[in-house]
């Protein structure tokens, strides 16, 4: 699993117009889900999200989780996340999940992030065409692939 974290101040996913999701201060996560992806990477990937300590204490420091600052998450579904640029100039999205993998692969991940957030974790629609808006804060953006986890 590939995740795109950014820290905003706000966030939000229309499909065919209207917001389906939208959150305040938190994280606005974009996930991309490939067929070697277990259980065993949601778990740990979740975990890593809720815990990354990106948000500033009372010194302007990074060192706050999303926890710590009771934030929430914007879970966005990206399977361009799998690209491979290495031939032509045409990307390849070989390496990413066909939806009857993928579809219960991002359901488990939001189920973990909402258990490990401890609420609910606003989502896209996995496969729609999605308009996506935030205000990056910072900015602070953060790219975690669950296969380099040492």
């Amino acid at each position: 699993m590939i995740a795109v974290i950014q820290r905003v101040s706000e966030s939000a996913v229309k499909v065919e117009g209207k917001i389906i999701g939208e959150i305040g201060s938190g994280l606005m996560v974009l996930l991309g889900i490939e067929e070697l992806d277990t259980q065993e990477d949601t778990g740990w990937l979740s975990k890593k999200i809720v815990n990354l300590r990106i948000f500033p204490d009372e010194n302007g420091i990074m060192n706050k989780s999303l926890l710590d600052v009771e934030g929430d998450i914007l879970l966005i579904s990206q399977f361009t996340l799998h690209a491979s640029t290495k031939k032509g100039n045409r990307p390849s999205y070989i390496k990413a999940a066909k939806p009857d993998f993928a579809i219960p692969m991002y359901e488990k991940f939001i189920t973990a992030l909402e258990s490990d957030l401890g609420k609910q974790v606003q989502t896209g629609e996995f496969g729609a065409d999605m308009k996506v808006s935030l205000v990056n804060d910072g900015p602070v953006t953060i790219v975690i692939d669950s296969k380099n986890k040492i």
